[in-house]
């Protein structure tokens, strides 16, 4: 394995990856905001939410509920893993109402834990089922697609690997790279996990550590392709286009390619919303996450800027984006994902 410069300090939080993974939109110090109208009466209670979503992204949500409820809304920002092991150390002490995460994994591990309360039925009936976990105790909220970002300079379609499993092969050694230390890419691999079992999982991690080039931030490999320091990477699809509605300076020399046909490759991660057992308010906090997955939160995702997938409540996408039904993703439950043994191949197969 390649390791630029760049990445090495990704590589130095291996040791703590089990314990806290950046994904794309957390920070790692939690931070809290309040938004309040005053006008639709502060007597309908308060929630904390520990957010490991895009914190601007949460806080649209947030500015829109409140609007709505009068119901003040304390955020605490941090990733995905940093959160649900806090949750989880806090037990029955935790000041957290709701959690929002960007990926599957961290929810199951706080549900593993037995800390969800069930999720509202009138909740529930907004998302298909393909987008939550069969228990009920938590919902999706949004999705992400898998792609891999190739320098259209460098290759053609064609050159293009079939399947997700195919970079693991001698001719794409030193041609692609990824974020191992990210719960984004971990949620591909535990995704890898459930559909092809652990032998397939580990052969694959060990012909990836021998291919792949490691950056830190799926942001910092997709500038790398853009750049001409490798050939491809494997990262989500938003990341492609919240920079093509920017300038477009670390994404104009690649495009992504979707595999399709129920590959690993394409499979799509949902990103997760549960109220805590331990709410002091849990008619509030519901109420929160049916608004998220209700028809106002998910067009605050069709026509924002964070240009990850509605799921819920017949909103469409993003208009830019592949339709999530041309994804052709394979059937993954989110409440088999795990990520426990996620970090301890890829740690025995030397990636983190």
């Amino acid at each position: 394995m390649k390791i630029r410069n760049s990445a090495l300090a990704g590589l130095a939080l291996a040791a703590t990856a089990a314990l806290g993974l950046t994904a794309c939109g957390g920070s790692t110090t939690p931070a809290a905001t309040g938004s309040s109208d005053a006008s639709a009466g502060a007597g309908n209670g308060e929630i904390t939410v520990y957010n490991a979503q895009h914190e601007s992204l949460t806080k649209e949500w947030i500015d829109g509920f409140t609007a709505e409820t009068g119901i003040k809304v304390t955020m605490r920002q941090g990733s995905d893993t940093e959160l649900s092991n806090q949750i989880i150390q806090e037990g029955a002490a935790s000041p957290a109402d709701v959690f929002l995460t960007e990926n599957s994994p961290a929810m199951t591990q706080v549900e593993n834990a037995d800390l969800f309360a069930d999720v509202d039925e009138a909740t529930i009936a907004q998302v298909p089922e393909e987008f939550r976990p069969s228990t009920g105790k938590w919902t999706g909220i949004a999705a992400r697609s898998t792609v891999l970002v190739y320098d259209k300079n460098k290759l053609t379609e064609d050159q293009l690997p079939t399947s997700m499993l195919d970079l693991a092969n001698p001719e794409w050694k030193g041609k692609w790279a990824a974020s191992p230390s990210g719960a984004d890419f971990q949620a591909i691999v535990s995704a890898l996990l459930e559909l092809k079992g652990e032998a397939a999982t580990e052969e694959w991690l060990k012909g990836m550590k021998e291919n792949f080039t490691a950056y830190k931030g799926n942001s910092t490999a997709m500038k790398a392709v853009n750049a001409g320091e490798v050939d491809a990477a494997l990262i989500y699809h938003y990341y492609y286009y919240g920079d093509q509605a920017k300038t477009g300076e670390n994404s104009n020399n690649v495009t992504p390619y979707y595999f399709k046909n129920q590959d690993p490759g394409a499979f799509v991660s949902v990103s997760g919303g549960g109220v805590l057992k331990t709410s002091k308010n849990q008619e509030a906090a519901q109420e929160f996450l049916k608004y998220v997955t209700g028809k106002k939160g998910q067009e605050i995702l069709k026509d924002g800027t964070s240009f990850e997938y509605a799921i819920a409540s017949d909103v469409p996408a993003n208009e830019k984006l592949v339709p999530i039904a041309e994804l052709q993703a394979p059937t993954v439950d989110p409440a088999k994902l795990n990520s426990e043994k996620v970090t301890e191949l890829m740690t025995s197969a030397g990636l983190l």
